[in-house]
This record gives structure tokens, C-alpha cells and sequence, in this order.
């Protein structure tokens, strides 16, 4: 069996943090998939990739330092495509999206727009993340409108082109919120840990996230049973916790 899905990452550094992934564990992960067959493909590409063809598509959300700093050189070396999702009225700032931030996240500058433009010239997209990164499924109409819209015309103006891609802050999302946003992105991003399937909406693309996966180990069952079952597992643990919570 075949299976197609997005890794998604967002501080590559040592902290051990909630959000954090060492810079050598990146390394081993993308020079794993190097000697692999799976693909490494741009978000679009891997949803328009047939159902039997192992592939994967890497995200990064936040446009942290360590983005520009960790991840780059080693995707570059490797033409590797990726995707940052940048929060635009933080450019240039840092991640303390509400002021004072979380403890149990490391606070990293966010880039710079020069930074991100070079990103794109190194084989990067850069996709939208909201202006300020709330809780969209709290946000007033007027407030829906300015983050997602808003976030596009940022970068439009900044990078010279408008975003096709989009990723939910926290992963929230009601129906309101994702009519929203596909009324201005090609392609949305979740963080639902899931592979694609054939009927995925673009508006509610799934994710794995790579803090789970640590090094290789799983990344070497790409596509067999034991994997889709583990995922399947650790989707339902997060549920319940979001319920929960």
C-alpha cells in the first residue's frame, strides 16, 4: 500500500519543546526520505499525485529563524521543496503571538520579509498563517475577514505574489471558519494527524506532525499497515484530548 501525507514542523532546535524538533533529527529524516523512493513534492503536487504513489510534502509553520537557519541549507542540498506559513504582522517580530507567550515554547524571531524572499528563491512557498495567529473559531466576522484575507494581502504586497496556501493557527476550524478560507486559498492546512485520502478537501488538508515521529524508525514503515495503524492511534489519542481539553 501507498500513502501520501504532509510532515509538518515548526522550531528545529534543542530545546524539547512542545513545537521542537533537533536540528539532527531533521537531518536524519530528510536524508532518510533522499534514499528513499517516496517523493518529495510542493503541497499542490502531492494532492494532485495518483493514490498509489508513495509521496510527501513538508510544511513549516510560523516562519521561525530556525526555518531559514536549520532547515534550509539541508532541503536545499537536496532540492527539496517546502512550505513556511508565515503569521505576517509578526514579521520581523517573534512568536509571543499574545503578547507574553507560552513557557513551554522557546521564543524565536520570526523572519524577516527579505529572509522569507530568499526562502523562495531557494525552492520555498510561502503560505499564509494569519496576521496575528488566534483562534479563528473565536474570531468576530470582521476579525475572520482581516486575518485570512489580510495575511494574503500581506504577502502579496511583500513578496510581489498572492498565496495559495493557508494554515489554520492551533488547527482550528469550524465551517464558517473554512468557508472563509476557501474563499481565498486554493489549499488549507490542519494539523488533524492523518495521511491524505482521495476525498481530502482542499479546504481541510490533514498533517502529520513530526515532533511525534523523532527520528526514522517511523519513517522507514512509509506506507505499510503498521504505520497507517500507529497514525490512526496517535489521531484518536489527540482527539480525545482536544476534547478533553
Amino acid at each position: 500500500m501507498a500513502m501520501r501525507a504532509i510532515l509538518t514542523y515548526h522550531s528545529l532546535d534543542r530545546t524539547g519543546s512542545p513545537i521542537s524538533v533537533t536540528p539532527e533529527a531533521f537531518r536524519a529524516q530528510i536524508e532518510w526520505l533522499a534514499r528513499s523512493e517516496i517523493v518529495v513534492v510542493s503541497v499542490p503536487e502531492l494532492l494532485a499525485l495518483p493514490v498509489g504513489v508513495n509521496g510527501v510534502a513538508i510544511t513549516f509553520d510560523d516562519a521561525l529563524e530556525s526555518v531559514a537557519m536549520e532547515a534550509a541549507p539541508v532541503l536545499v542540498a537536496h532540492a527539496f521543496p517546502a512550505t513556511v506559513f508565515v503569521v505576517t504582522s509578526h514579521v520581523g517580530g517573534d512568536n509571543r503571538w499574545r503578547g507574553d507567550g507560552d513557557r513551554k515554547i522557546p521564543v524565536q524571531r520570526v523572519l524577516e520579509w527579505p529572509e522569507l524572499a530568499r526562502l523562495q528563491e531557494r525552492g520555498f512557498t510561502v503560505g499564509a498563517h494569519t496576521r496575528h495567529h488566534p483562534d479563528l473559531t473565536r474570531c468576530s466576522s470582521a476579525e475572520l475577514t482581516d486575518e485570512v484575507a489580510g495575511s494574503a494581502d500581506d504577502i502579496a504586497k511583500s513578496l510581489g505574489a498572492r498565496p495559495q496556501l493557508f494554515a489554520y493557527p492551533y488547527g482550528a476550524y469550524n465551517p464558517a471558519v473554512a468557508s472563509v478560507v476557501a474563499a481565498t486559498f486554493d489549499i488549507a492546512c490542519t494539523t488533524v494527524f492523518q495521511p491524505l485520502r482521495p476525498d481530502t478537501p482542499r479546504e481541510l488538508v490533514p498533517r502529520l506532525d513530526a515532533w511525534y515521529f523523532k527520528g526514522t524508525a517511523h519513517l522507514s514503515r512509509w506506507g505499510t499497515r503498521s504505520l497507517t495503524g500507529w497514525i490512526g492511534f496517535r489521531h484518536a489519542l489527540r482527539s480525545l484530548r482536544r476534547i478533553a481539553s
